[in-house]
Order: structure tokens, then sequence, then C-alpha cells
């Protein structure tokens, strides 16, 4: 793991129930400053609805979640994406109808100080703002590989790159934590390494990164710890070893996955 342990994320007993169903059961863990942390699990583990509840999406039935020592259970998700916590979704939601560009700079607007009267009457400030809101848009479409694409409508891009359009899209709020939400899937082999390298890059330049994916392949690769959910509840937790050796887990996911066994010295060896 690259940079300082500090943690960034601490999660106490954080629980979320729909009536009689516990989706996540008292869920423990933290996760430290410039880490890529990956949470594991059968379909219905309860993965996407701890996303959920981290970025305010959902509020929680019980426990906690803190982000940089404050308290962000309860918070709505732009009070949180203010904080430094963003996310991706499983299901890509972009502007079709707008440009690559366009998207990334609607998510920068967020950050933006001038309000609508100053944008309407294009006041100095406004004017200014905007293509300051361009440039950094620009410049996240260029660490993403999607610079060249800035122009396109971003309806007409291949799946895989409205994947990476959405991350770029979260980038543009300057995140310290970024959730991202299957990010891999329906992505081409030669897709799911060029996302194995923009985790990277992200880690690399200091953002943590928690990850939901089912392609274990990625997540044995890339991730510093695993963290495995079943039926809502942690099982185990651990380095990429640790849990593919776990009976817990691979009773969870006989049947559903087959672990792809990596190399302990193989883990990270670009970050090291």
């Amino acid at each position: 793991m690259a940079g300082t342990t500090t943690t960034i994320l601490e999660v106490n007993k954080l629980r979320k129930e729909f009536g009689g169903v516990i989706a996540v059961h008292d869920v423990s863990f933290s996760v430290a400053r410039g880490e890529v942390f990956a949470v594991i699990g059968p379909n219905g583990a309860g993965k996407t609805t701890l996303f959920n509840l981290l970025a305010g999406a959902l509020p929680a039935t019980r426990g906690e979640a803190r982000f940089k020592n404050q308290m962000i259970t309860g918070l709505r998700p732009h009070q949180i994406a203010a904080l430094g916590l963003t996310r991706t979704f499983q299901n890509v939601q972009i502007f079709g109808n707008m440009t690559v560009l366009e998207n990334v700079m609607v998510g920068r607007h967020t950050k933006s100080r001038y309000g609508f009267i100053d944008a309407a009457l294009h006041l100095p400030r406004a004017n200014a703002a905007e293509r300051q809101t361009r440039d950094d848009a620009m410049q996240r479409l260029e660490w993403v590989g999607l610079a060249a694409r800035a122009s396109d409508n971003a309806g007409a891009l291949p799946f895989g790159q409205q994947r990476v359009l959405e991350v770029a899209r979260a980038l543009a709020l300057d995140p310290e934590l970024i959730l991202l939400d299957e990010p891999g899937a329906g992505l081409t082999r030669s897709e799911v390494e060029e996302l194995d390298k923009l985790i990277q890059q992200l880690r690399g330049n200091g953002i943590t990164v928690i990850l939901v994916e089912h392609n274990m392949e990625l997540v044995m690769g890339i991730a510093d710890r695993v963290m495995v959910l079943d039926y809502g509840q942690k099982i185990a937790e651990g380095t990429p070893l640790q849990v593919q050796q776990d009976e817990r887990v691979i009773a969870a996911y006989l049947g559903v996955e087959t672990f792809t066994a990596i190399p302990a010295d193989a883990n990270h060896a670009a970050a090291q």
C-alpha cells in the first residue's frame, strides 16, 4: 500500500434493514488513506447497499461511518461529496445527449461559487469560472484518456469508455476517496486492463479507492485488502492471498465464482 497509513474512513456496526430483511448486518471496517480496498461477495451480498449508505443515498438503520474523522452518517449525498467522497454507479449514468466534456463539467459545476444570476448576466466572475471549469474538466479527461473525444456525444461512446467517463466526472469533484461500483462489469479484457491502470493511477495520485467488483482477477491483482460480504455480513477481511485461502469465502463462492490465484509478490508490483 502506497503512502501514509492514516485512516480516512472508519465504519462501525453499520446496518441497513428493509422491513424484515437485513441488507447490511452490523458491518465494521476501516480504510487507510491511499489504499485500494475491495468489497466482494455473491450477488445480493449487500455490496451496493453498503455503497449507498456511505454515499448518503440511503439512511442507515443504525451504526455510523466517519470520513476524515467527521461523521457522515445522516448527511445528504451532496454534503458527503463536498467533503471529498464521491462514487460511480453500477449502472452507467451519463448524460447521453451532452458532449463528453460537458458531462465532466456538470460534475465540476458543483464546486463553482458563482450563482445563477451571475451566469445568466454573463458577469465577469461567472465567465472566468466557466473557463476554469472547462479547463479543469479537460484535465480530468486527459487523465483518464478521453481528451480526444471531448467534443463527441457521450451517448456515442463505447460502453467501456462510458464507464471511464463516469470516473472522470467523479474526479471532477477532486475526491480524496472514490467508490467504484462494479467498474469492470461488461468490459472486454483489454478494457479491464485499462481499468487496472486507471485504478493504479488514482492510487498513485493519492486518491483512496473502495472497489466493488465481480472480476476476481482484477480484484486480487490490484487490491491492498479485500473484505468479503455474504448475506449482508462480513465473513472475511485481509490481503488478497489471505482471502483466497479462507474456507468461509470459498464456501460462499462455491459454484458462483472461481478465484484466480495471484502470487503474493505479484500484487501491486506496479505500485512499488
